[in-house]
């Protein structure tokens, strides 16, 4: 390949990587803003709504657990777990392994309001899934699990700095 040829495909592939990494962005602003709407109509804070779907996705949890994965302050967590226990959004039981311990369990029927206010996402997602091959598919799905472990990694990272 000569210089030129090289030079321009490096500038093509910067350009792509640019763009993914724009395109990333802006998913992420866009589902922040619908996590924000769903959030308000199911009156629950960001916070609160975030530490629900990690219970949900990962519970029952211990409220430290919970805390690691949401890297918050155990006092600051205690006062999310009130109020998701207060409305209804979990319950705290003690921990079948260690009845000295606590863990917060979400309330399933609670996930149906919340399955009803993504309903909109998710259906144009099944059409979007719906135009792309299982190989199509199956390079995303690997795309994106990467790229939730490099996003894992530095937050880990930025977690071990200074606060």
């Amino acid at each position: 390949m000569t210089t030129h040829a090289s030079t321009d495909a490096a500038r093509r592939r910067r350009r792509l990587a640019t763009g993914i990494k724009d395109a990333l962005r802006e998913l992420n602003l866009q589902l922040s803003l619908l996590d924000h709407r769903v959030g308000a109509h199911a009156k629950l804070k960001d916070v609160d709504l975030d530490c629900f779907d990690i219970i949900s996705r990962h519970g029952p949890l211990g409220p430290s657990a919970l805390g690691r994965r949401a890297g918050l302050h155990p006092a600051t967590i205690t006062g999310i777990l009130d109020r998701l226990e207060r409305d209804g959004w979990v319950v705290r039981e003690r921990d079948p392994e260690d009845r000295r311990a606590v863990v917060v369990r979400a309330l399933r029927d609670r996930n149906a309001e919340l399955f009803r206010l993504y309903g909109g996402m998710n259906r144009s997602m099944d059409d979007l899934i719906a135009g792309y091959s299982d190989a199509d598919l199956e390079l995303l799905a690997g795309f994106l699990r990467r790229v939730t472990e490099a996003g894992e990694r530095a937050t880990s990272e930025l977690s071990s700095g200074p606060e």
